[in-house]
């Protein structure tokens, strides 16, 4: 089966990407969907960051406190460590499943969109080609404050938690700019 990667920062543009990929028929598997999926009521991942990380955490409905979650692992990188280490093996687990599910279904080619995959590196390995999505700091500034009602603060903290735009389009094979309108993006 031909993996492609597709990668980029955060609010670089990479779920528009998706999208698009998906309109177009492709097969995606989401990171940040099954990211999602791993930490919902009952899943391991969600008892093991409880355990490691306390009850507030968790709300009261027994979901995971993202915003609680997001104030600890991007001010504290020894947090985001661990946070990365309880929920980072279930997410791939999770993804070998749906892998192993089209290639029975004798898909040849599927999309990965991890929004870490260069930081993690535990899938590098099965990319036949990886696409990095870019657009500038600038830009992923803006669109978060946009997005998610950040101050540039915390936007600026979430990106720098990554690896720079510009390390990754240097290790892709292929980069698409999305830096203007979707019209434009290529």
């Amino acid at each position: 089966m031909f993996i492609v990667g597709l990668t980029g920062g955060i609010a670089s543009g990479k779920s528009s990407v998706t999208k698009m990929l998906t309109q177009l028929g492709v097969d995606v598997i989401d990171g940040d969907l099954v990211a999602r999926e791993v930490v919902k009521p009952g899943m391991k991942a969600l008892e093991l960051m409880r355990q490691r990380l306390g009850e507030d955490v968790i709300l009261e409905s027994g979901e995971m406190d993202r915003k609680r979650v997001a104030d600890i692992i991007f001010n504290d990188p020894s947090k985001r460590q661990l946070v990365n280490s309880i929920i980072h093996p279930q997410i791939y687990k999770y993804i070998f499943r749906q892998l192993f599910v089209y290639l029975l279904t004798l898909r040849q080619f599927v999309v990965l969109d991890l929004p870490l995959l260069y930081e993690s590196g535990k899938m590098r390995q099965y990319m036949s080609q990886i696409i990095v999505v870019k657009c500038s700091r600038e830009q992923q500034i803006q669109r978060l404050m946009q997005r998610n009602d950040y101050t540039e603060e915390e936007c600026i903290s979430r990106i720098d938690s990554q690896m720079s735009l510009d390390e990754k389009c240097l290790l892709a094979d292929i980069v698409i700019d999305n830096s203007q309108d979707l019209i434009h993006t290529d």
